[in-house]
């Protein structure tokens, strides 16, 4: 629910209004009620946007920032994102809950204080280009584009990819981003190095590409490792040389390539 439905439902409203002067006492007060009808919609739509406001405040306070989740700007970005426009209509209810959940395809949209916790590990500021590797719902792209100059998304799976490309750019009117359907092992070499690298789902070790991609002094945050056995690993590079540091243990979906993708797309 946002801006755009209650001028929509105002415009409605007014269409009715119109037809008064043409119809009888009797059809003239049904046509009021009508009117009133939808003027008590569009407060109970603000009422309901208040509330995911709520709800947003709440997950903030309760499941990241409890947690140790310092950084300001990431918060605010948690804050400001609507996260129940990025889930399926059947799941908006579990919005805000401390979990991540389904979008289709076998993929997740990430528990909110996962997504925090490897936003605020790249340190972002307004002068840095990210690379972020599985767009997936379009929500850590969300997050990333409040806080920092330029994103360079890449998803494998096409239904997401139009999915999120359209959100971001046409729905919430995001500037600073680019979308590419592609491989994430191969990192987007036309924009490299990157400040940041941002992967969202678990390759069983690190794509050197991505290595190769990343700044001088950038940091990459990525969960690596099979199924059940994945640790989210934070890399710094350093004069061409990397640092690992093992974060804590995760549960992602598994990192695809086109191989992958075309044996999944035989059984669908």
């Amino acid at each position: 629910m946002n801006n755009f439905l209650n001028i929509l439902i105002l415009k409605l409203a007014f269409l009715i209004s119109l037809k008064i002067r043409f119809m009888t006492k009797q059809t003239f007060k049904l046509n009021y009620n009508c009117s009133y009808f939808f003027l008590i919609v569009i407060f109970i739509t603000n009422l309901s946007c208040q509330n995911y406001e709520f709800l947003r405040n709440k997950m903030v306070k309760e499941q990241i920032e409890s947690r140790g989740i310092k950084n300001k700007d990431v918060l605010e970005a948690m804050k400001k994102v609507e996260r129940h426009r990025f889930v399926p209509k059947h799941l908006i209810k579990y919005a805000y809950e401390d979990r991540p959940l389904p979008i289709g395809y076998n993929q997740t949209i990430s528990q909110p204080y996962i997504v925090a916790f490897m936003t605020e590990a790249i340190e972002p500021n307004k002068n840095m280009r990210v690379l972020e590797i599985g767009t997936g719902s379009g929500y850590q792209t969300a997050i990333l584009c409040e806080l920092v100059k330029e994103v360079y998304t890449i998803e494998i799976i096409e239904p997401l990819y139009k999915k999120a490309k359209n959100l971001l750019i046409n729905e919430l009117k995001y500037k600073n981003v680019k979308f590419k359907l592609g491989n994430g092992y191969l990192g987007w070499e036309e924009y490299a190095p990157y400040d940041a690298i941002v992967v969202t789902a678990a390759p069983e070790e690190i794509p050197p590409k991505l290595i190769e991609q990343l700044k001088d002094n950038g940091k990459m945050i990525i969960p690596v490792g099979k199924q059940f056995n994945q640790y989210l690993v934070l890399v710094t590079k350093k004069n061409n040389k990397i640092e690992k540091n093992y974060l804590l243990p995760v549960l992602f979906v598994k990192m695809l390539n086109e191989n992958e993708l075309n044996e999944l797309k035989k059984f669908e």
